[in-house]
């Protein structure tokens, strides 16, 4: 797979715009499908040699015609196979009737199709472009085979699988494995697709990597790649203010310790000096726990004015266990001009009179991430949230443009966005990250890298991916704590 290919993601809508681009520009279209439909028929074989049949299903269009040409590679290697078709094979047109016509075997009725003992599916109904729910002849043959634990070769995305969206149409297959060509779709990263896709094989059926690109947006897999250009050696003459001075903003004396994990985060993510500010009747608690981070009080909106007088201080996080209510929106209204970020209870306190939030980041011009849960997400977007025909992906723009910031819509499937569109799908997560207090460790260490200087969105990316890796780190019994303790240094991830 070319390298600039490597971390992009293609909607179905563009891969068929890149298909078309292909043909246009003399490329064999029977030849691409000759070479999706081998590398399908490959990976059967390597994965399952042992195989006492491959049960091929093959689809209406051009899925079904990679299909066939899959189950006459197998049978030219000399598998026992047998292909299935979902309507009237004699009904196939264009490419896809060729590679019918080269299958010497006449198929069967998807209907006739039982699992036995010893098959392996080749699912070759719908693939990525499928938009509408699966037909209710297709749903049936699935959740048979879904019940039989029979194991599954999706060809370019599981049938059933919305690859836009990556919910699923009625119902869908459950694939050991998925060969998908030239670039992955946002089906195979979104929930709940993702945990239905097994592997994923990217496989380069031969399209210029130029064409691709050309009808590529701005949608990314979350790697190294898009930051590692803001990731350089320490200057041996740096000194603690030009790792940057982060500063965490504290609530009441109950509520201490989100705060002071999201400051433990900052300082091990980088962060050359971090100050949590606490009001007067929490400094006692919180100076019990603190050792390298520093305290400062901050009461009161005039106390944070006062303090932000410090140019020093160029980046702040506020919303762990601060409070909702009309303090935080104040001191979040007084922050819109620096980099901050604006976690939990500042993103909740703006769920009434989110207007004026958007419109104070948009005239300050400051650096604002937004790490909202889904619950935060809809509580501050409720109208986007509602919108059942946009991908998590397409919400999180929305969001993104909406409110000028750049949101982190945290979950499994972690998506970062930014105003201008741009966005990325965080996939290395694993899933005892969802513990308690590990959104503050987030906030912290996006926290950090806007400390450190780096723009928005890749401080937002970068740290999603750190964060991930540190719950790697930390383990199946991770705790926030542990998650800290396992912030590996950034030039270590990439």
């Amino acid at each position: 797979m070319p390298q600039a290919l490597s971390t992009i993601l293609v909607t179905p809508a563009e891969m068929t715009e890149v298909d078309k681009d292909a043909a246009h520009s003399g490329i064999d279209s029977f030849s691409l499908m000759r070479s999706a439909g081998t590398a399908v028929a490959a990976a059967g074989l390597r994965l399952y040699p042992g195989a006492l049949r491959f049960a091929v299903l093959c689809g209406p269009g051009n899925n079904g015609g990679d299909g066939y040409v899959a189950a006459a590679a197998l049978a030219a290697s000399g598998a026992s196979v047998a292909v299935f078709a979902l309507g009237d094979a004699a009904m196939l047109k264009g490419d896809a009737a060729l590679a019918r016509d080269a299958f010497a075997q006449a198929a069967g009725s998807l209907d006739a199709y039982m699992p036995q003992p010893g098959d392996i599916v080749i699912d070759a109904l719908f693939g990525a472009g499928l938009a509408r729910d699966v037909p209710e002849q297709a749903r049936a043959v699935i959740d048979r085979v879904n019940a039989s634990k029979v194991p599954v070769v999706a060809v370019d995305l599981p049938s059933g699988i919305d690859g836009r969206t990556g919910e699923i149409r009625g119902s869908s297959f459950v694939a050991a494995h998925t060969v998908t060509f030239m670039a992955a779709k946002p089906g195979h990263l979104l929930m709940p697709g993702r945990a239905r896709c097994g592997t994923l094989e990217i496989f380069d059926i031969g399209i210029p990597a130029r064409i691709v690109a050309a009808r590529a947006g701005h949608l990314h897999v979350n790697t190294p790649a898009l930051w590692e250009q803001y990731v350089g050696a320490l200057d041996p003459a740096t000194h603690k203010y030009k790792r940057g001075h982060l500063a965490v903003l504290c609530g009441g004396p109950v509520s201490t310790g989100a705060a002071r994990l999201s400051a433990a985060a900052g300082l091990r993510a980088g962060a050359g000096l971090v100050t949590l500010a606490s009001p007067a009747e929490a400094l006692a608690v919180n100076a019990s726990h603190l050792t390298a981070v520093m305290l400062k009080e901050v009461s009161d909106a005039a106390g944070l004015a006062a303090w932000l007088k410090d140019r020093r201080l160029n980046a702040f996080v506020l919303g762990p266990g601060f409070g909702v209510g009309a303090k935080a929106r104040d001191f979040v209204l007084m922050l819109c001009g620096r980099a901050l970020v604006l976690d939990a209870d500042g993103i909740s306190s703006f769920r009434d009179g989110r207007e004026r939030l958007f419109d104070t980041i948009a005239a300050e011009g400051g650096e604002v991430v937004m790490t909202p849960h889904e619950g935060e997400f809809a509580r501050l977007f409720p109208d986007i949230a509602a919108d059942v025909t946009l991908s998590k992906i397409e919400k999180a723009q929305a969001a993104a443009k909406l409110s000028h910031a750049v949101i982190v819509y945290k979950g499994p499937d972690t998506v970062i966005a930014a105003p201008s569109g741009r966005a990325a799908v965080n996939v290395n997560a694993p899933p005892w990250l969802a513990t308690a207090g590990s959104g503050d460790v987030l906030a912290g260490i996006i926290g950090a890298h806007l400390a450190q200087g780096m723009p928005a969105f890749e401080a937002a990316a970068a740290a999603v991916w750190r964060h991930s890796e540190a719950g790697v780190g930390a383990g199946r019994t991770a705790t926030a704590e542990s998650l800290v303790e396992n912030i590996a240094p950034l030039g270590n991830n990439t």
